[in-house]
């Protein structure tokens, strides 16, 4: 079977930061709930007017072409799997990802799972990889949902945690092996789409399309028509299926739990990260990266995490590597990757 690997990546956040206290003094939220609890210390967000998802995917994804020595003239196919909060409604920010990188020879498409949308999307392209339809793709994300928050709703405090940013990575069929960070194993996931309208925007679909009443009645927020219940429920599932994922990635690469060297995962709250690292049976200090300095940013979660562990020398050359995810609706996905590239901290 053709190998696929990973030969760059980057990411991108805005400079402007908010702290978990200035979250805690919007919301009336303790700062010690928002820092320890909810495990944000702070997070980055974009300006009105600039850091738009195509901005932060284009930074992202030159720092990954950059990375992995690759032209954007040899894209055969670029991939975008960012939030459909973007810059326009009912558009395609991976074609006009495509034209601002110069990428010529690419077609662009786009993915869309939420904040699963990381490893569902190394599971896609890897396939068309493997299967040989193209040999070079860049697949990139970005988000700014924190534009949706409304700190006065303590039913979706949830949210809170959601910060911006952007990320990248190259995908190459066969590629050298002296040039190749990680080769991209097997993947699983699962939806219980019982979850399917526990978050929601109420307006700005053909259900309730934009409108001065919609926005009089602050109804283009994130919001949780059941919160309770939706407690209820995901806390009956949500370990188990990120755990089912997690092992039906590792079976499909051939390894075990107790080959985990490294879990790149969703942004959650600190209690339910530390559990479900030691449930894998991984050291939440020593190998996965909490990202209470950045928040949850969808899709570019495990990537961030990636480097950050890299650069805190918690991946090593010949590392197993998880990325782990679940996005409302609700998804669970996972994808294992073979570290390789050793070389310097980035």
């Amino acid at each position: 079977m053709t190998a696929v690997g990973l030969t760059g990546y980057g990411w991108y956040v805005p400079d402007e930061v908010v702290t978990g206290a200035e979250i805690a003094a919007r919301s009336d939220i303790p700062e010690g709930v928002v820092v320890e609890k909810m495990g944000l210390r702070k997070k980055h967000v974009c300006p009105p007017d600039e850091d738009h998802c195509t901005d932060m995917a284009v930074a992202a994804a030159e720092e990954a072409l950059a990375d992995a020595d690759v032209d954007p003239e040899a894209l055969d196919m670029v991939l975008y799997h960012g939030s459909e909060y973007k810059d326009y409604v009912v558009w395609s920010a991976a074609a006009a990802i495509c034209e601002r990188l110069d990428a010529t020879n690419a077609f662009g498409t786009e993915s869309y799972t939420l904040c699963a949308g990381c490893p569902i999307a190394l599971q896609q392209v890897r396939g068309m990889l493997a299967a040989g339809e193209v040999e070079t793709a860049l697949v990139v994300t970005a988000s700014r949902e924190e534009d949706l928050v409304d700190y006065g709703d303590e039913d979706a405090s949830f949210t809170f945690n959601f910060g911006s940013g952007g990320a990248a990575y190259v995908l190459e069929a066969d590629p050298a092996r002296a040039r190749t960070r990680a080769l991209v194993r097997g993947s699983h996931a699962l939806t219980d789409g019982s979850f399917a309208e526990d978050v929601i925007v109420p307006a700005g679909g053909s259900r309730n399309p934009p409108a001065a009443e919609t926005v009089a009645r602050d109804m283009h927020a994130l919001r949780v028509p059941d919160i309770d219940g939706m407690k209820e429920r995901l806390a009956e599932v949500s370990l188990p299926n990120y755990l089912d994922v997690a092992d039906g990635a590792l079976e499909r690469s051939g390894y075990e739990r107790e080959d985990l060297d490294f879990v790149a995962v969703t942004h959650m709250k600190r209690s339910f990260h530390e559990a479900l690292l030691e449930e894998l049976g991984v050291d939440p200090e020593g190998e996965g990266y909490y990202l209470d300095e950045y928040g949850h940013m969808q899709s570019v979660d495990q990537i961030v995490a990636l480097d950050e562990g890299h650069r805190a020398g918690r991946v090593q050359s010949g590392d197993v590597v998880l990325f782990l995810a679940a996005g409302t609706g609700y998804t669970w996905a996972a994808t294992v990757l073979e570290w390789l590239g050793e070389g310097d901290a980035r």
